[in-house]
This record gives C-alpha cells, sequence and structure tokens, in this order.
C-alpha cells in the first residue's frame, strides 16, 4: 500500500503526483497486489467514481469518525480515500496552510496504520506501506507503538529539504508515545521531525536517484539527518524514477497539435515554431530555444539562469520560462522578457499542456539545480527532443551524459553536464550547446535521438520496488 499526498492528474503539485500517477499501476503490471491511500480532498473525491465505504476510525485524533471509501483510479489502481471532511474538505492545494497542517498529516499516518494492522472490510491488509514524503513519516512510528504484528514499511525521501518540524508539545496532540520521542527517533533538537520518525522506524529507506542516496550522508546535502542516513546506510537505497510513457510520448501527445519521433524530427521544428508565435518569441528555428519548466527556487539553480539571461542574448539564443515560485525569481524573468522582447518570455505558473508543448518545441531545457533528488524535467526532454543541460548532481547525474568529445565520437551522449553550481560554468555550458547547435547539426541531431531512445520507463523501477518488498518480507 503506497501512501501519498498527491496524484496525477487529480492532485499534482510536483514530481511525486507523477510518480503516484504511476508507479502503482507499473508494479500492478508486474502482478502485485497494490494499492494506494490518499487523504479525502475534494478533488478525489470528485473524481474517483464509484466509491464505497470499507471501513472506518472510531475517532482520528480526536477529530471523529472517519471513513474508509475505496474507488479506482483512471488506470484500475485500487485507492483508499481516507474521509475526514474536518480536515481534508478544503479548497486549495494539498499543502495550503491552515494552521494544522501537523494534526492534516499525523490523521493520514494514524488512519494508514489502522487500515495497515487491521485491515478493510474485505479482509484485505498490506504486507508491505511504502510512505512517501515528511507527511507519511508517522505511519512508521505509529506502527512502531504497536505491540501486535505489523507490516514492513518503506520510507521513501522525495526531497530531503522537506521534513515537517513541530514543536515538542504537540505530542500527546497527535497521539504519540514519549518512547519515539529521542535522538535516534523523531526527536530533532527538541522538536518533532516527521520525516525523521519515519527514517528512524521504517524497516527501509529509499530515495529517487542512486546518486541521490549516497550525497544526503553528506553534512552539505544531509539538510541534518545525514548522521542518521549514514547509520542506516545499509538499509538505504536508490532507485531512480522513471516516466509515463503513456503520457510523455511526443508521438501521441494530445497537447501537441504535430506529432513526432526520433525519425521526424524536422516536425520538431513546426512546434517550436507554434511555441514561439503562442508566447511573443520572434519567429527564427536557426536561433536555439532555451526552456525552463519548473518550480522557480533557489534549489533549482534559476537565480544561475536570470544572471545568463544577457549572455543568452548576446549569443543570439531565446529564453522562455514557465513556473510560479519565489517572488524574487518571479519578479526577475518577468522583467527580463519586458527588457529583451521577442528573446525572453516568461509565463508564470503551471500549465499542464504548456509544459508539453515547451519539452516539444524547445531545443534545451534548463535544470541547473544545486540539489536534485531525482528530476523528472531532464527525462521528459529526452522524450521529447530538448536536449537536457543540466548540473551533476541527484538523479541529473544518473540520467544525462555530457556531450563532449569522446561521447559524441562514440554516439553516446544525451545531453550537457556541468559540475559547479556558478553562473559563469553554466553559461560556459550553454556556450557550448550553442556552438554544437549552430556548427554540427548532425551531431545535434544524433544527441537528440540518442537521447530520445533511453528507455526510462516505470518497468524497470517498478520491479526494483518489488525485488525490494521481497527482500523484506524475506
Amino acid at each position: 500500500m503506497h501512501v501519498a499526498t498527491e496524484m496525477f492528474p487529480l492532485v499534482k503539485v510536483g514530481g511525486l503526483g507523477d510518480v503516484m500517477g504511476a508507479l502503482p499501476g507499473a508494479q500492478r503490471a508486474l502482478g502485485a497486489d497494490v494499492r494506494i491511500l490518499m487523504p479525502g480532498f475534494p478533488a478525489l473525491l470528485r473524481g474517483i467514481p464509484n466509491l464505497k465505504v470499507v471501513g472506518g476510525v472510531p475517532n482520528l485524533l480526536g477529530r471523529g469518525e472517519a471513513r474508509f471509501l475505496l474507488g479506482k483510479t483512471e488506470g484500475g489502481v485500487p485507492i483508499y480515500l481516507l474521509d475526514c471532511p474536518v480536515l481534508f474538505d478544503r479548497p486549495g492545494g494539498p499543502y495550503d496552510e491552515w494552521g494544522d497542517s501537523h494534526l492534516k498529516f499525523a490523521a493520514l499516518a494514524w488512519g494508514a496504520a489502522q487500515l495497515a494492522l487491521h485491515g478493510d472490510a474485505a479482509g484485505w491488509r498490506p504486507e508491505v506501506v511504502q510512505c512517501h514524503d515528511w507527511q507519511t513519516g508517522l505511519i512508521p512510528a505509529y506502527l512502531a507503538q504497536e505491540p501486535q504484528p505489523r507490516p514492513r514499511t518503506v520510507m521513501t525521501i522525495h526531497n530531503l529539504a522537506y521534513q515537517g518540524v513541530y514543536p515538542a508539545a504537540l505530542l500527546p496532540e497527535l497521539w504519540l508515545s514519549p518512547s519515539v520521542f529521542h535522538p535516534e527517533g523523531m526527536e530533532f533538537y527538541g522538536q518533532i521531525n516527521f520525516l525523521k520518525a519515519g527514517l528512524a522506524f521504517a524497516d527501509r529507506i529509499t530515495t529517487v536517484s542512486p546518486t541521490y542516496s549516497r550525497e544526503i550522508q553528506s553534512p552539505g546535502s544531509g539538510a541534518g539527518l545525514d548522521g542518521l542516513l549514514t547509520r542506516r546506510r545499509r538499509e538505504l537505497t536508490g532507485i531512480l524514477n522513471g516516466v509515463d510513457t503513456r503520457v510523455w510520448n511526443p508521438a501521441s501527445d494530445p497537447h501537441l497539435e504535430f506529432h513526432y519521433d526520433a525519425r521526424h524530427l524536422a516536425v520538431k521544428k513546426v512546434n517550436k515554431n507554434l511555441l514561439q508565435r503562442a508566447v511573443g518569441l520572434d519567429e527564427d528555428a536557426g536561433d536555439p530555444l532555451f526552456v525552463v519548466v519548473s518550480r522557480l527556487a533557489e534549489q533549482k539553480g534559476l537565480d544561475l539562469v536570470l544572471e545568463n539571461v544577457a549572455y543568452l542574448i548576446q549569443l543570439s539564443a531565446q529564453l522562455l520560462v514557465l513556473g510560479t515560485g519565489d517572488p524574487v525569481l518571479e519578479a526577475g524573468f518577468r522583467a527580463a522578457a519586458e527588457a529583451h522582447p521577442g528573446r525572453v518570455a516568461t509565463v508564470i505558473g503551471y500549465d499542464e499542456g504548456m509544459a508539453h508543448r515547451i519539452l516539444a518545441g524547445g531545443d534545451v531545457i534548463l535544470v541547473p539545480s544545486r540539489q536534485e533528488p531525482c528530476g523528472l524535467t531532464q527525462l521528459y526532454g529526452l522524450r521529447y527532443g530538448a536536449v537536457p543541460l543540466v548540473r551533476r548532481a541527484g538523479g541529473l547525474a544518473d540520467t544525462v551524459v555530457d556531450a563532449n568529445a569522446h561521447s559524441l565520437m562514440d554516439s553516446t551522449a544525451t545531453g550537457f553536464v556541468f559540475n559547479e553550481p556558478s553562473s559563469w560554468i553554466l553559461g560556459e555550458t550553454i556556450g557550448r550547446a550553442c556552438r554544437l547547435y549552430r556548427e554540427e547539426p548532425r551531431a545535434w541531431t544524433q544527441v537528440q535521438r540518442h537521447g530520445m531512445q533511453q528507455n526510462f520507463s516505470w518497468a524497470a523501477s517498478a520491479r526494483d520496488y518489488l525485488d525490494l518488498y521481497g527482500h523484506m518480507l524475506e
């Protein structure tokens, strides 16, 4: 049973939504009885048809009765919704702050623990519970408080930077025993840390790429939890995220007017022209179009992109940014678009269809993250022939091969990779991409094609998770 707070397409904020929209279905295709548990958010209650009551909790953390509703996703995966209107039936996104997020996500964890221990009305009970990110981190802790036999647990880190830290005075309100509040448990500098609870009490820990699993064991990337992660390194595994190839496929994408594949890349230029026209860029096929589809945050390295706008203009390149986030970065990219009409365009917000059209029309997808647990944008870029330009971090390092002299000669290059998170080094890499694009078009096409031929589907990752579960149960 996967427990999470996002699932594409009904509730999506970031990459976790894409993972939950694809991984459970890929595991079921391999023969596993996989189910999902999520909070009863309005979008899910509306979007999941034929829900039926299959159990409940008489008193959910003192907030009254809650029900388990069972339905199926569009892909046929059984999904439970924890129906507790006082906590989950609210407008806005899943992480909007109402002053009680600690209670909202503790209630999800308590409900998940009860379903895991006692099963539903039909007698279904999971052998393994996989917990996704800090919002589910209390599940292993609640199960650890129970004397009876319990299912095995996996704590999956999608982004270590978000941990869910709250005052220790909330322990009684969250029905947490003092026995789990200690330095080797959930205690974190005198406070409750939801993610640390999961990392301390889960049977296994996974992250979303092999490189990130190593990085977070160091003080520079461990966000204060590197000591715990180092101690548990034998239970820590990095399993790379995948791509839902049904959703991200330029040969059949419903968001595109013109479809293409690796053998028909000329059609990509038509999509580029349409994109330029739609966002007000000069309709020039000869200038490389650099694109960004991202949350606008310093962690994503987008301040480095902003510092390179003048250099991009100097190189006769174009820049298109789609995203929302840090107000300073939003203002900076808006100002860049106003200062360079026809050369820079900025779309503040997020639009799924626009994201697909940007990848289909862009020449280079910029992902210069300071930290990136896995990254899905570069994988989508590979699928769409938008050559990734990334920093060597986390899953970016695991998925993109730099176009250097050696890799271009043996045709293994899939993008551009740089090491140091500095605007100067990023600019130098942008220059390399522009030179290859203009001076070696055949090599550029080979990089595109080789990237589009990479197989990052969920099948391999789904099997890796099932193998992990099998070892745990043994």
